[in-house]
């Protein structure tokens, strides 16, 4: 990465202006990707993630899918006026993750260990928050900014049939990027010493 971890984490922010503009190759996008999948851990070396990335095309295509289904939700009047506008700065940008569990790899580790069944899909989503920050921190060491949404499960089965995505596969976030287009708005920290405890 072209940053140390440390700096990278503390510069990883939301960017909800972005525009559809890369300051790297789509191979380079790939190459992030495959190595967060590859070597962010998992519980009982699970590997359960699963990853798409949609680019040009077909990252439009799922925000015009999601704001679609929202207006359906909301209505299409003054209310989706601002989900609307959300949709276009999501839309606006270079391209999209979508981050997913495979449900059958969970399912059989229930099934192998059943004495730690109940924790297996907590430990899945743990993992899988992993990733996403591996991948963020990742793209914004790139000079990329993102943001991570949830609009799962409204856009589960639209997106499933859209890129034939298998049935075990369960929606977990969704993150826009792109060349940032502002800087991020200021972030406030709760003390330090409210979250952390020492002992020795």
């Amino acid at each position: 990465m072209s940053k140390d971890f440390s700096t990278a984490i503390k510069e990883r922010r939301s960017y909800y202006a972005i525009t559809k503009e890369s300051v790297i190759s789509d191979e380079r996008i790939q190459e992030i990707v495959n190595e967060a999948v590859k070597y962010t851990p998992s519980s009982f070396n699970s590997q359960s993630a699963r990853v798409v990335v949609l680019l040009g095309e077909q990252h439009d295509k799922l925000w015009n899918i999601t704001e679609g289904i929202l207006k359906e939700v909301v209505g299409d009047g003054d209310a989706f006026k601002s989900t609307a506008e959300k949709m276009a700065s999501f839309r606006a940008g270079y391209g999209t993750v979508l981050f997913f569990e495979d449900n059958d790899v969970v399912a059989d580790l229930q099934k192998n260990f059943a004495l730690y069944a109940d924790n297996f899909p907590v430990w899945s989503n743990q993992s899988n928050g992993m990733l996403q920050l591996v991948v963020w921190t990742a793209l914004e060491a790139e000079g990329l900014g993102a943001s991570l949404q949830h609009y799962n499960p409204l856009i589960d089965d639209k997106v499933k049939a859209e890129w034939s995505i298998p049935d075990s596969w369960k929606l977990i976030a969704q993150m826009p990027f792109g060349k940032p287009a502002a800087e991020p708005g200021d972030k406030e920290f709760a003390p330090i010493e409210d979250r952390v405890k020492v002992y020795k």
